[in-house]
């Protein structure tokens, strides 16, 4: 039996960043907020003497288990799609903070391209240049309109970098200067200056030194450890919601959070949401929790496969192109770059963070000309240090045509270990009409309900663009004085794994809801005290890693979420104006 809880003004489905982000904002206005988390309570002391590899990066101690709750995948509509059991193919975070728990803290903007790209691409190169199925749309919303939100993410995870030189004039330097270099930074710096690039340290969400946010909030200076990804911080220097933007909520006395709370459904009238319904993971009892305004604020499948479990909006069908709820998936897994071996130096790469590092921008979005070229947008290139701190388990980088098991594979391990550097590339990912998520028809969970599936493979478009941005990542590694130089393997099909939780799409938004799910403000078109936050807006994948962006629109979001609380109600844009937020 359902029990049904006392109604309440917000419930949020999910506590990680963006969770915590609308829980901080809104309790600040004076809001309740239940803030609803299947994972289990996780406070920074659960962080304290996390430093091992074998628990966190290989066994994945903070990340969701598969046995129960997974996905489907295909790569076309031919294929018979298969659940995913393998933790080394997608780490989907849990528990309080969620993925923000253990991110590597990258900080990159997405570029004033990005929102406008079909838009500017149609200006400068005609439609023509666009793919017959390629999905490219705006997004209702420009970059000068989100720029004071991303300021406002910046200042609050205490963001350490300097400006890419690439980008418009910011409103505000970033609230740190940026992590110390390494020699190979130094290396990459002048080496891409020597070729005409315009190199910079990487923005991080790990402070580089004691810093205090607007909310009162303490991050301690990063000490270069380098368990940072799939690892929570023992000094409180990266950035995580877990001490910052939820502690803010709690500050208030108006933020609950409830732990193993698994949501099933966003309950309706079939024109406004009245609520959700959820499952305690430890007793199975189920919970009817009442609200004025629902937000889901979990990981992309989560948030589609809720919209789609509670029919909310029409599916996507990828034969017809019709309905929204699904369309424009997709995956940033597949990147590339090279590999540079340095015979004769070595480094010490165990000094690192997250996403320490430089990086150039000369060859991303629309900065450099594709008039003669075969795809759209482009990609960055980085000298990061590992993202795992040369971690000795899955470190075993080796020269091509070495075993790859005895004695000589041991003997090259061994000496490359330190003589080695890649100059790796994040890279956008663009829609297709065939790439999309939707429900399995066969596989379902431990309670019944369909696994989400997932249809995408690899593009000509995702192809053509690697294989241009690698010549650059391997010219570079020349210029730094590598003896070997390999370009890393350009992926035919799609493997199946997406390791790095970034996704975007399923609930893309956008200025018309025949093309979109939600509008500029994150707000459900086809209900309108339902919004949902986080990459599934995004109608295309960028880049870089998608938390900046998606923090920035959720910072935007909430600004109309206090109005349609304020106001009783109403379309903030779109269909019905009447109380547009101007």
């Amino acid at each position: 039996m359902v029990k049904r809880l006392d109604k309440v003004d917000v419930v949020t489905v999910g506590v990680g960043w963006m969770g915590g982000i609308v829980a901080a904002e809104l309790t600040k206005a004076g809001f309740t907020v239940v803030g609803l988390e299947k994972g289990a309570e996780r406070t920074r002391e659960d962080y304290l003497r996390t430093h091992d590899e074998l628990r966190y990066t290989i066994r994945g101690e903070m990340e969701s288990k598969l046995n129960k709750e997974t996905y489907t995948i295909r790569r076309n509509l031919n294929e018979e799609a298969i659940p995913v059991r393998d933790k080394a193919m997608i780490r989907i975070g849990t528990g309080t903070g969620g993925g923000g728990a253990h991110w590597g803290a990258q900080t990159h903007r997405y570029y004033p391209y990005d929102f406008e790209i079909r838009t500017k691409t149609i200006e400068k190169y005609g439609e023509d240049k666009i793919p017959e199925n390629m999905t490219l749309q705006d997004w209702g919303i420009t970059y000068d309109e989100l720029e004071p939100y991303f300021d406002k993410f910046e200042k609050m995870a205490g963001v350490s970098g300097e400006p890419d030189p690439n980008y418009p004039e910011r409103s505000n330097p970033y609230p740190n200067p940026p992590l110390k270099k390494t020699e190979p930074m130094h290396m990459f710096h002048e080496a891409t200056t020597k070729l005409g690039y315009k190199p910079f340290v990487t923005p991080s969400g790990t402070v580089s030194q004691t810093y205090t946010n607007p909310d009162g909030e303490q991050l301690n200076a990063c000490q270069y450890c380098a368990f940072c990804v799939y690892n929570g911080c023992e000094y409180g220097a990266k950035a995580d919601p877990v001490i910052t933007v939820i502690p803010t909520a709690k500050k208030t006395g108006k933020f609950e959070l409830r732990n193993n709370a698994r949501v099933i459904r966003v309950l309706h009238d079939g024109n406004k949401a009245t609520g959700v319904l959820y499952v305690d993971t430890r007793t199975g009892e189920e919970f009817e929790q009442p609200a004025d305004l629902v937000v889901l604020t979990s990981f992309v499948f989560n948030n589609v496969r809720l919209l789609l479990l509670s029919q909310i909006g029409k599916p996507y069908n990828p034969v017809t192109g019709e309905g929204v709820v699904g369309k424009n998936f997709t995956d940033h897994h597949i990147s590339g770059g090279a590999g540079g071996f340095f015979k004769n130096k070595k480094f010490n790469n165990y000094v690192s963070t997250g996403c320490l590092g430089e990086t150039i921008t000369d060859f991303t979005g629309d900065i450099f000309d594709h008039s003669n070229l075969d795809f759209l947008h482009g990609g960055q290139i980085e000298m990061r240090m590992s993202i795992f701190g040369n971690s000795p388990i899955i470190t075993n980088n080796v020269p091509s045509g070495t075993p790859s098991w005895g004695k000589e594979f041991k003997k090259e391990s061994l000496y490359y270990h330190n003589r080695y550097l890649a100059a790796t590339i994040q890279k956008a990912t663009l829609p297709y009409k065939e790439y999309y998520l939707d429900l399995d028809p066969v596989y379902k969970d431990d309670l019944g309900n369909p696994l989400l599936r997932v249809t995408w493979n690899v593009s000509e478009n995702d192809k053509n663009l690697l294989k241009f941005v690698q010549g650059k990542a391997k010219e570079i590694l020349e210029e730094m004085g590598a003896d070997i130089v390999e370009e890393f393997p350009i992926a035919e099909q799609f493997s199946g794994v997406s390791s790095f939780e970034h996704n975007a799409g399923g609930a893309i938004m956008g200025a018309d809801p025949n093309t979109s799910v939600v509008n500029k403000y994150l707000q459900v078109w086809d209900c309108e005290n339902l919004f949902v936050c986080g990459s599934s807006a995004f109608p295309h994948f960028s880049c870089t890693n998608p938390t900046t962006t998606a923090a920035a629109l959720t910072y935007h979001a909430v600004e109309g979420m206090i109005k349609y609380l304020k106001d009783g109600g109403g379309l903030l844009v779109g269909k019905n104006t009447s109380k547009a937020l101007v």
